[in-house]
């Protein structure tokens, strides 16, 4: 075995790995770019080394000073984690030209697997069932558009050399066709240096089937069984559990078979995933279940497969990389219980999806499951990487409970001033359809706003009232008025009765995630508890909680500014709370506004303009498009009208809030 371990990658992976080398005695290393000084990684690292630059093609993915700082750390092995130069088979093969062990895939089986037309070529004739499509050289749009007709709408295209959700669009009819590849071929060309794409048939009541696959050097492999990945936004995964709902027996036997057998193909070292899509139309069997794509590399949601089987994956590939066997034989491996992961990520999915950044001044997270994260209070989430903070992973003995704990776990959930996806991932993991399986890739976007948008809670609105209520009783000065008089002397917006031998009564105002609330508030005799709203509910503020009913809400003041809002966490989300005259809503940029301008969202890159100045536009209608932090972010007409001025072209670097574009309405 070798004695330390350089992690040539960031954030949640660069700690998990750090974990196990830790445990087996290992020295980590860790690399990290001038963004990430102060991050987790770094410090829990034996060392670290500064490698460049925030952008990660002059750091994370800059090979030479990876080497570099290999040797002059004396790392005896590197392992690449996922992302960046995970699945680079040269990269792979500098590092075994240096003496350094390798902790992944052969060099082969990365080429062999990492262009998807050949990998299913070699699927085929491995005896591998795939799905039908076009593989061909010939790239040109026309030649491209005649395959996608003739294989039938709708088709998926999907890059070559793609990965992670990235280069990937379906079509559902001809005349969409040619915008969607030029929008697919940028985003691969950006993304992984490769615009090549191919086409196939885009399977109806999708389910994203994997199989977790490992061998040794000496001739091994065995499957760790399968994760089920359907629950998706963008081909992006949101949930993932394992083994997979439906799953028979037979089944499972027919596509774990193929999975070594696609393994064994490419002479398979290490940790490895074989994907697969499933019709499930009629539930999951053996003959609708065709080959992908394979990850030569360890996946985000590797976890779920630890817990049910009870194995440390990254233990197997530092084991296997030392050239040691596999620790078990197949008839070794079994599964015990359900697991779920949920990525939570810092988004805002009631603007669209939008990634947030910054500073993450309030970060707290569930202290009773497992988390896996590269983030801490006080880090930051920047725009330079992906945007996802943490993994939340339960295991429970049946599915209805790991849902059911999960769901809680994400509730608990407190971030701020970072948006997150918590409170998106409550409303899916409590969704009915999800709760009893019949889940496909196409649920989230069936569901749209009912999942991506946090409905109106009378509770939520009654405890943010007596949060007021509780700060103004207590004597906050930021929520006095201007001449520091008290609630009881007619503070302006509400107005309080006195009445002898009784408690005060109040009515207040507040604006609740932008939302004017009005309630009436009865004081009890000790002032504990808050009875707010008509018919009124019991509100009671404790030291980091408050109390509505049966319901918990965790809080925070105003983190020492008093002109900002305080904040009111309910079921994973943010909520923001103000009252005083003339202090706005604080939330995440929409990217429009009511009156026609278009604004970045975060610094990024123009990547394309498909609207000109002086076009009638719809409501929705793309004006320009942003890329910024590994994926394309279309600014839309806010509503129907004419563009006004586009302020900016293709290649433009844009600073967050910069005006791009302005939309007039449309005369009546």
């Amino acid at each position: 075995m070798f004695r330390s371990v350089l992690v040539a990658n960031r954030g949640e992976i660069a700690c998990r790995v750090f974990r196990t080398a830790k445990r087996m005695g290992l020295r980590t290393i860790a690399v990290y770019s001038e963004a990430d000084a102060n991050a987790l990684h770094v410090r829990e690292a034996d060392e670290a080394v500064l490698i460049g630059p925030a952008p990660a093609r002059e750091s994370y993915l800059d090979q030479a000073k990876v080497l570099a700082a290999a040797k002059a750390t004396g790392a005896e092995a590197i392992h690449p984690g996922y992302g960046f130069l995970s699945e680079n088979a040269e990269f792979a093969e500098a590092v075994m030209a240096a003496g350094i062990t390798w902790i992944g895939a052969p060099p082969a089986a990365i080429r062999a697997m990492g262009l998807k037309d050949a990998a299913k070529q070699l699927m085929v004739e491995a005896g591998v069932p795939v799905t039908p499509g076009y593989m061909g050289e010939d790239q040109s749009p026309d030649r491209l558009k005649a395959e996608a007709d003739a294989i039938g709408y709708p088709v998926l295209i999907k890059a070559v050399a793609g990965g992670g959700g990235k280069g990937m669009r379906r079509v559902d009819e001809a005349p969409a066709f040619l915008d969607a590849l030029a929008s697919c071929q940028r985003e691969a060309a950006s993304s992984f240096g490769d615009d090549r794409v191919l086409i196939e048939r885009y399977i109806l009541s999708p389910r994203h089937i994997e199989v977790q696959v490992f061998g040794d050097a000496h001739g091994e492999v065995v499957h760790l069984f399968e994760r089920d990945c359907s629950l998706q936004r963008r081909h992006q995964k949101v949930i993932e559990e394992a083994p997979a709902p439906g799953m028979d027996e037979a089944t499972r036997q027919a596509v774990t078979a193929a999975a070594v057998r696609a393994a064994k193909a490419v002479n398979y070292v290490g940790a490895g995933t074989i994907e697969f899509i499933a019709d499930g139309t009629e539930g999951l069997r053996a003959d609708r279940i065709w080959f992908m794509e394979m990850n030569t590399r360890l996946q985000v949601e590797h976890p779920v497969t630890e817990v049910i089987t009870g194995q440390d994956l990254v233990e197997w590939q530092l084991r296997v990389a030392a050239g040691e066997p596999l620790p078990l034989k197949q008839d070794q491996l079994s599964i015990t219980g359900w697991a779920m992961e949920a990525r939570l990520y810092a988004e805002d999915p009631a603007n669209g999806f939008l990634p947030s950044i910054g500073r993450l001044d309030h970060f707290v997270l569930p202290d009773d499951i497992r988390v896996d994260t590269g983030v801490e209070a006080g880090g930051e989430v920047s725009q330079f990487y992906d945007p996802m903070i943490a993994k939340l992973i339960v295991h429970e003995a049946a599915r209805e409970a790991a849902a059911a704990r999960l769901a809680e776990a994400c509730a608990e959930v407190q971030v701020w001033p970072v948006r997150t996806n918590a409170g998106f991932l409550v409303r899916c993991l409590k969704h009915a359809r999800f709760r009893s399986g019949d889940v496909d890739t196409g649920l989230i976007a069936a569901e749209g706003e009912a999942l991506s948008q946090a409905q109106l809670d009378p509770a939520i609105d009654a405890a943010a009232i007596g949060m007021v209520a509780e700060s103004e009783w207590h004597g906050r000065t930021d929520y006095r008025s201007a001449d520091g008089s008290s609630p009881f002397q007619g503070l302006p917006g509400q107005t309080f009765g006195f009445r002898l031998n009784a408690a005060p009564r109040a009515s207040y105002a507040a604006r609740v995630a932008g939302r004017k609330v009005v309630a009436p508030v009865l004081a009890d005799g000790e002032y504990a508890t808050w009875h707010v709203g008509e018919p009124a509910l019991p509100v009671e503020v404790l030291h980091d909680t408050i109390q509505v009913g049966e319901r918990s809400f965790g809080y925070a003041y105003a983190f020492g500014d008093a002109s900002g809002p305080d904040i009111l966490f309910a079921d994973g989300g943010a909520v923001t709370v103000t009252w005083r005259d003339g202090v706005a809503d604080r939330g995440a940029g929409s990217g429009g506004a009511s009156d026609g301008a278009l604004r970045a969202p975060m610094p990024g890159k123009i990547v394309a303009a498909p609207a000109r100045p002086g076009d009638a536009v719809s409501k929705g209608q793309p004006i320009v498009v942003l890329e910024a932090m590994k994926m394309e972010h279309a600014l839309v007409a806010p509503f129907d009208g004419v563009v006004g001025e586009i302020g900016v072209s293709v290649g433009d670097q844009v600073a967050a809030d910069a005006v791009l574009a302005t939309v007039e309405a449309a005369s009546a």
